[in-house]
């Protein structure tokens, strides 16, 4: 989970954090994939901690058929 921290200037009730009343500097934890639905909002969230990331898996490199290099 992210982490964000809560700017505005007076409590909000978050409904997707299940009615939760967050208070003016206060952190808290939403989900990974709506994260930027929070950051793009400047003037009420800063970011804290981003989303954590799966790495990406690795995939063998393209084996190029052999030719006759005469």
């Amino acid at each position: 989970m992210a982490r964000v921290r809560f700017v505005g200037a007076e409590p909000v009730t978050v409904p997707e954090l299940g009615d939760r009343l967050v208070q003016p500097d206060e952190i808290v934890e939403v989900p990974d994939d709506r994260f930027d639905g929070y950051v793009c909002q400047p003037s009420n969230w800063q970011s804290v901690e981003e989303p954590k990331t799966a790495p990406a898996a690795k995939k063998p490199a393209a084996k190029t058929p052999k030719g006759d290099d005469d």
